[in-house]
């Protein structure tokens, strides 16, 4: 019974403060999308065996890169459904755009870190049925809409000092082409190896500013149009990159409704800063998640209660008079490890997209770049 009403305690206070609209707006972000996570089941099966307790973490059991066919599948679901205007949802896809070289990071000592771009990753792991091509068929469609996730999903100073010093864990894991081994599996150090703009000495934002700088880049040149927004890995930022993504053409950050702060060595709590909607930091407009659809995330008696948790936090959005934005990452779409993992799943998004129209037939999908629109345009 607490737990309920901590529940709805909780998505009401995040509707509080910020833009308002009159409209019923709802966004789609998830993240991840490009990265290689886990990238096998047996490599899965190895560390495991090696007493690695990677089923411990969802990502490490389920989330890889999506096939052609993952993506497939979830284009037909979002084809199947229509707002009043004839939009259909939208996927804002976050995409990291480059994977470890793990053959040149082991040659250089694992002094220096190498990187292959994803179209490279792609051609590599997928050679006959390409899902970035895809991707560009979701473009053109308005079902999927690719933003900046950052160049690499790891950061960079803790891996290769953890790799240098012979790590065990972190050894293992590398020599089975994973870097990412979460907090709940290896928690012997007080950061992620996720984080990637995490850092232990400011010195090390020198390297976050090439990355961001080098990976937008990237983003342009595979898309061929600048990335307007963007979201930290494991929502961990310092605001002193902010006028790094200025300067790229970046005008948006995505995100929770508190953004974490970098954890410098010897520092024993976490800072987090307080966003909202339409806030503007730095000149950027900030874009607050305060729904979540994230069923691979959840313990199994929670899952079918998932849809009709999202629901609630849309219902409270919508009360509040703020856009629903739904965080669901990619591990929710993702087959090449466990299929029922993804068909269960995209059952449920059916349900939830189905429910979205009948409960509130004026809704409205869109991306968040056009929402970020709507907030400037209703100033």
């Amino acid at each position: 019974m607490m737990q309920r009403i901590r529940k709805r305690v909780s998505n009401q206070l995040v509707n509080l403060s910020g833009w308002k609209t009159d409209q019923k707006i709802v966004v789609i972000e998830s993240d991840d999308w490009g990265s290689v996570r886990m990238p096998s089941v047996a490599a899965y099966e190895s560390l495991l065996g090696q007493g690695i307790p990677v089923n411990k973490s969802p990502y490490c059991r389920y989330d890889n890169l999506c096939s052609a066919d993952d993506v497939r599948l979830l284009f037909d679901v979002l084809q199947q459904h229509r707002d009043g205007q004839g939009n259909h949802p939208i996927i804002t896809a976050n995409v990291v755009v480059a994977n470890p070289d793990f053959e040149k990071i082991k040659a250089s000592g694992f002094n220096h870190f190498f990187y292959e771009t994803i179209d490279a990753t792609f051609r590599r792991n997928f050679a006959h049925d390409n899902p970035m091509d895809l991707w560009q068929q979701g473009i053109e469609k308005k079902l999927f809409l690719p933003q900046f996730h950052g160049r690499e999903h790891i950061n960079v100073a803790f891996w290769l000092d953890k790799l240098r010093k012979e790590d065990p864990v972190f050894t293992q894991a590398f020599e089975q082409g994973c870097s990412g081994i979460s907090i709940d599996v290896y928690n012997k150090y007080p950061k992620s190896v996720q984080a990637s703009f995490d850092y232990d000495h400011p010195t090390e934002l020198d390297f976050m500013k090439e990355s961001l700088t080098d990976g937008l880049a990237i983003f342009e040149r595979l898309f061929g149009y600048k990335s307007k927004s963007f979201i930290p890995n494991n929502y961990t930022w310092p605001s002193q990159l902010d006028a790094t993504l200025s300067a790229n053409g970046v005008s948006i950050m995505q995100g929770m409704k508190y953004q974490l702060l970098p954890k410098p060595a010897g520092e024993t709590n976490r800072c987090m800063t307080r966003r909202q909607n339409g806030q503007i930091t730095s000149g950027l407009l900030q874009t607050v998640r305060n729904v979540q659809f994230e069923p691979s995330l959840l313990p199994e008696a929670q899952k079918p209660k998932v849809v009709k948790d999202t629901l609630d936090q849309i219902g409270a959005a919508f009360f509040w008079k703020k856009p629903a934005v739904i965080t669901t990452h990619r591990i929710n779409f993702c087959g090449s490890l466990h299929t029922e993992n993804r068909d269960r799943n995209l059952k449920l998004l059916h349900q939830l997209l189905s429910e979205i129209t009948k409960r509130w037939p004026d809704v409205v999908f869109t991306d968040t770049v056009s929402l970020a629109q709507t907030i400037n345009n209703t100033r």
